[in-house]
Parts: C-alpha cells; sequence; structure tokens
C-alpha cells in the first residue's frame, strides 16, 4: 500500500459544459469523513463562460477547478488534472455520474483495494428502467448489456474490462503512462491506456463499486460518437506496436481478426457502404436491436481499416459517409 505513505485521494472530474452542481456536492460530504479523501479537482475543458461560472462557484471546501481556457480535448484535461492533483492516488470519474449512495461509503469502498492493486476498477451502473424519452434507449440499451457488469465477470479480463469512467490509479503508475494527447477526438482514450498498462505488467482489479451513468445521448449523437470511436480505434490500431497485446484488449478487434483470416472484411465494407442509411435509421427507432448495432460497428470497422489501408498506399477511395 504505497510503501507506508499516507493515503491521500484526489477525486479527479474532466468537463465540458456540462452540469455538476449536484454532483460535486455529493462527492463534498465525504471530505473530512473519509480521511483518505483529501480533494475534489474540476478539470474544466474550455467551457462555456456559463458553465465555467457555475464551476467556479463550486470551490473552496476542499475544491479546486483547473481551466484550460480552451478545448485541449479529454486526454489533455485528464493529463493536466493528474499533474495539479495532491492525492498520491488519482480517482477519475467522469462528468455525467452520480453516486448510487453516500459520497462516503463510496469512497470508502475503494481504500482496502488499494492493498491489492495499483489500478482499480468501480465499474458502472445503468437505471434498472428505461429512459422515458425513447430517443435515448439506443444507449440505454446498449451501456446495460455491454458496460453494466459484476467484478468477478470484468476480473475475468481484467483489461479488456477497463474503462476511466469510474477507476482509481495510483499517481506514480499514472505518471509513468499518461492518456495519449495526440487523441484528440472521443474515442477509446481508456483502451489505449488499458494496453500501456497491460504491456507495463500492472494488473487491473475491478471491484462493484459502481457510479450510475447519467448522461445518455440520444440515439443520433450516440451513433456519431461511435463513428468517431471506431475511426479512433482503426488509427490506433494501425500505431501499436503489439497489436497481438491490443487486440486482447477489445472484442471488436478479436473478431476482426477473425474476419480478415475468413477473407470477409471486404464483404463487411461493401454491406455498411451500401446499407449504413438504412441501419441507421432502424437503430434510431423504438425498436432498437443490439444485435444490428453491433453488426453496423463491425462493418463501419472493416470499412475504416480499408480506408486507412489504402491511404497508407495513396489509394483513392470514395466513401459516401466521410
Amino acid at each position: 500500500m504505497n510503501n507506508g505513505q499516507l493515503i491521500k485521494i484526489s477525486l479527479l472530474i474532466p468537463v465540458f459544459d456540462y452540469d455538476i452542481v449536484a454532483l460535486v456536492h455529493s462527492m463534498r460530504n465525504a471530505l473530512g469523513k473519509v480521511p483518505e479523501f483529501c480533494e475534489i479537482l474540476i478539470g474544466d475543458d474550455g467551457s462555456s463562460p456559463e458553465y465555467l461560472e457555475k464551476y467556479r462557484a463550486l470551490e473552496g471546501e476542499g475544491v479546486r477547478v483547473i481551466s484550460s481556457g480552451k478545448n485541449i480535448g479529454r486526454a489533455a484535461i485528464r493529463n493536466r488534472l493528474a499533474v495539479e492533483a495532491a492525492g498520491n492516488y488519482l480517482l477519475f470519474i467522469d462528468a455525467d455520474t452520480m453516486v448510487p449512495g453516500t459520497a462516503e461509503a463510496y469512497i470508502s469502498k475503494y481504500i482496502p483495494s488499494m492493498a491489492v492493486a495499483k489500478v482499480v476498477c468501480g465499474g458502472i451502473i445503468y437505471p434498472e428502467s428505461p429512459p422515458g424519452d425513447p430517443d435515448k434507449l439506443l444507449r440505454w440499451k446498449y451501456g446495460k448489456w455491454k458496460e453494466q457488469k459484476k467484478a468477478s465477470e470484468r476480473n475475468k479480463h481484467p483489461h479488456a474490462g477497463f474503462s476511466t469512467f469510474n477507476v482509481l490509479i495510483e499517481k506514480s503508475v499514472f505518471s509513468r503512462i499518461r492518456f495519449n494527447e495526440e487523441l484528440k477526438q472521443y474515442g477509446h482514450e481508456d483502451t489505449l491506456l488499458s494496453y500501456q498498462l497491460k504491456k507495463a505488467g500492472i494488473n487491473i482489479l475491478h471491484i462493484d463499486n459502481g457510479l450510475i451513468h447519467e448522461g445518455l445521448e440520444s440515439n443520433k449523437d450516440f451513433l456519431d460518437k461511435t463513428k468517431l470511436g471506431v475511426e479512433n480505434l482503426s488509427k490506433l490500431y494501425d500505431k501499436v506496436t503489439d497489436k497481438r497485446a491490443f487486440t486482447e484488449t477489445v472484442s471488436m478487434l478479436r473478431y476482426y481478426r477473425k474476419f480478415s483470416f475468413m477473407r470477409v472484411t471486404l464483404i463487411l465494407a461493401g454491406i455498411f457502404i451500401r446499407y449504413r442509411e438504412r441501419m441507421e435509421i432502424r437503430l434510431d427507432s423504438t425498436k432498437i436491436s443490439l444485435s444490428l448495432f453491433v453488426f453496423y460497428r463491425m462493418c463501419m470497422f472493416c470499412t475504416y481499416r480499408e480506408i486507412h489501408r489504402r491511404k497508407k498506399h495513396n489509394v483513392n477511395l470514395m466513401l459516401p459517409f466521410i
């Protein structure tokens, strides 16, 4: 447990134009009650003046705002928060979260795990009932199916189950690895960090200490984010040196390798180009099929692989969705 050094936990919340007032007030209740919990840092990533004013109003009593002045990206703002943190353990949480119980119980549940692992993931929880707005049904259904998993299941493949949505990392470990700031757009920052942890031989422990994911995007916004994430994943796949280790952290890559061996990736890319709009209309409806969404993502990834392969060899490829 950090070589006998006193444990100090900094809670880090990167945010861009999102109301975190209730979240910060909730977490602030644990300051003074949990001796190891020393501060809350809000990482403003170039938010509008209206939101920055709300964040500034939260300062004091263990809360600080670190403002970038302009939007520097999800990776860069997290790295800056880590540098500014006074604690020797960093607890990263997303802005669109809420504690299911008390903040005191949530923070306290992490502490015993520090003796076991340097990286501890708490997990993600989704509301049991579907959202009242059917326009947010895709994000909710996917989250319940893919992201909300018990620790026992996540620990079977700990690096594959890694997420920065709700994770505690020893600062000395994070300082050696950090988020890759070349990733400017949304998607797979946590996948790359997990790969780096795996390459460094750093184990990940998963526990049942989830936060509720409240910020559900609309179907269209989620499909747009999916596109950015899939594109990022394809670019990362080209950049990493150990493709086998990277593939082990992402199920889509494992399937892609199988489809490549079967020589059907070009067929899947062709299906995406021809039927993309039809699939998106179906996914942005009240009759959402998760099987179709998985197929849609896989076909999209095969398309991006072909785009990036041809760009590498200076071959033109005209695609209507780019």
